[in-house]
């Protein structure tokens, strides 16, 4: 008994490999196992930040269907006959998206960056997709895939995995050579021209921003900076003249009411929301331009029905609420001790608050007219399943920056690294 090797300590969840991590939420009496139960780390193990980020987005969500719920009831009621129908829709994703958010919490970083490169592959494909006929055409675009009783948006859904590829990018960018380089931005740019043919110049817009901003962190020189910006500012600008729909917006931005009835309609109606809700606002349900006068009021100017039940100190607390948010990815980041990882996080704070802060531009007429959701807010399940994906890659680099070391001599840190391809 003395000669016996003594026992083989357990491996903490969150080191565990991808398969174990995702077996362990059938155990062997084969009893599911509750919510709260299949977290990669006790909760009481959390870093701080990651539990306050857990916390502000179960805020935002339920604060989402809140809005939503007063927003799109009497639209609903009176096209479909029940007011509660686009909430209840609302609610099935977002339970679909906080599992997502925990598969993505569950499933190591490393794992994340592998499957990169063939999900940015196949989303790339889908895009591509919506471009024949095999497409669905709504409002003179055709962005989405329909599968069964689903609608998919794919240049929604990409959004994660550019980020996770692009952080692999530009943190290994010194290290590679030039025919890689060109090939993965030649790819990024072909996601951005198949998503300006849908036509959609907000999401490209936003797809861009993002990489040129994951390239700034990254510590790109400032002459790649500066032609990326050029050649993105001329591709934005080749677009607008080449859809006439898109200049009719940006002249209907400089001077809404000029034509307030035709092209200056969408921006005048949510102007005057925002103005009629004062100080205070009118109060929850109480909006008047939501009675089918203000357009998207559910989905690109559910920002403009907040603004007047809620008011100018309403808006000023989501405002506030944003930074936080971005204050607590922001610790998240530069608590990685990885580059690749600290770049995830960069880009998925990129992408949930450019988003937000994009489609709140547009409401208050800061920006021309465009077709971004508000994250966590507007109605849309592919919007809603991408945001909580970002959101649970977030958690994931906050968990693995605060994994503790585990037990033995120390031995030299390698970066985390995944293929690029």
């Amino acid at each position: 008994m003395g000669d016996s090797p003594p026992p083989t300590p357990p491996v903490p969840a969150l080191i565990r490999p991808p398969s174990t991590a995702l077996s362990a939420a059938m155990p062997p009496d084969g009893r599911l196992r509750l919510p709260w139960q299949l977290l990669p780390l006790p909760w009481s193990q959390w870093p701080a930040e990651a539990r306050l980020l857990v916390g502000l987005t179960l805020v935002w969500s339920l604060l989402g269907l809140l809005v939503l719920s007063s927003a799109s009831a009497l639209v609903a009621q009176r096209e479909l006959g029940d007011a509660t129908y686009f909430i209840k829709r609302q609610l099935l994703w977002l339970l679909a998206g906080w599992a997502l958010l925990l598969l993505a919490c569950r499933t190591t970083m490393r794992r994340w960056l592998q499957l990169a490169v063939p999900a940015l592959v196949l989303g790339t494909l889908m895009i591509a997709a919506t471009l024949t006929t095999v497409g669905s055409v709504a409002m003179g675009s055709s962005r989405w895939l329909v599968i069964g009783p689903l609608q998919i948006q794919p240049s929604e859904l990409i959004k994660p995995f550019i980020v996770l590829q692009g952080a692999v990018l530009f943190s290994q960018w010194r290290r590679l050579g030039i025919e890689r380089k060109l090939f993965w931005l030649g790819l990024f740019t072909a996601v951005i021209l198949l998503v300006l043919k849908q036509p959609n110049l907000s999401t490209a817009a936003l797809i861009g921003l993002g990489l040129w901003l994951l390239a700034l962190a990254a510590g790109l020189s400032p002459a790649a900076l500066g032609g990326a910006a050029l050649a993105g500012g001329l591709l934005g600008v080749a677009s607008i003249v080449h859809n006439p729909y898109q200049l009719v917006r940006v002249t209907a931005f400089l001077n809404p009411w000029q034509d307030a009835r035709v092209t200056g309609y969408q921006l005048v109606q949510s102007l005057l929301a925002i103005g009629s809700g004062g100080m205070l606002g009118q109060g929850f349900g109480l909006s008047t331009q939501k009675l089918q006068y203000l357009p998207i009021q559910d989905t690109d100017f559910i920002f403009a029905v907040f603004a007047e039940e809620c008011g100018y100190v309403g808006s000023l607390l989501l405002l506030l609420f944003l930074m936080i948010y971005g204050f607590v990815g922001l610790r998240i980041a530069l608590s990685c001790r990885s580059p690749q990882h600290r770049l995830v996080a960069i880009g998925c704070i990129i992408l949930l608050l450019g988003q937000s802060i994009l489609n709140i531009a547009v409401a208050s007429g800061a920006m021309p007219t465009t077709g971004l959701p508000l994250p966590l807010i507007s109605y849309g399940g592919n919007s809603l399943l991408s945001s909580l994906f970002l959101v649970g890659l977030l958690l994931r680099c906050a968990l693995e920056a605060g994994a503790a070391e585990p037990p033995g001599p120390a031995a030299p840190r390698q970066p985390a690294s995944a293929p690029i391809g």
